[in-house]
């Protein structure tokens, strides 16, 4: 599977609405790839008083329940298809569910893809 392909299931699970006067969901979504061949998804949640999450961490709670934890390929996706690199707290988050998602592949830009280690160079060890 592609980054396009991933970016493309991601930007369907898109659909940005407020769910009650503090939270709003699904700005962004995520896909991931495992090294098992598996798909998972995630969309961000935020709340007003800084209790959501980002995307990148539901797809990552869904692939630990399903018992996985190594991500070969994740991208992050908001209205009109947009890419969002992970934040810093997403990267060190891949980094410690698996120390091997150092290799995963991660859509930063439009055509433009890195290995998690290049966008964390200075791990929390």
């Amino acid at each position: 599977m592609t980054l396009e392909e991933l970016r493309a299931i991601a930007y369907g699970k898109v659909n940005s609405r407020q769910l009650s006067k503090d939270c709003y969901v699904a700005s962004v979504a995520s896909a991931l790839l495992t090294d098992k061949g598996n798909v998972y998804t995630g969309v961000c949640i935020d709340t007003a008083c800084s209790m959501g999450f980002c995307a990148e961490h539901a797809a990552i709670a869904q692939m630990i329940t399903n018992e996985e934890s190594r991500i070969v390929k994740i991208v992050a996706v908001g209205a009109g298809g947009k890419i969002y690199p992970p934040c810093g707290r997403c990267r060190e988050f891949i980094y410690q569910i698996n120390n091997d998602n150092l290799k995963a592949e991660v859509l930063v830009a439009e055509g433009k893809a890195v290995k998690l280690e290049e966008l964390l160079p200075y791990r929390f060890e």
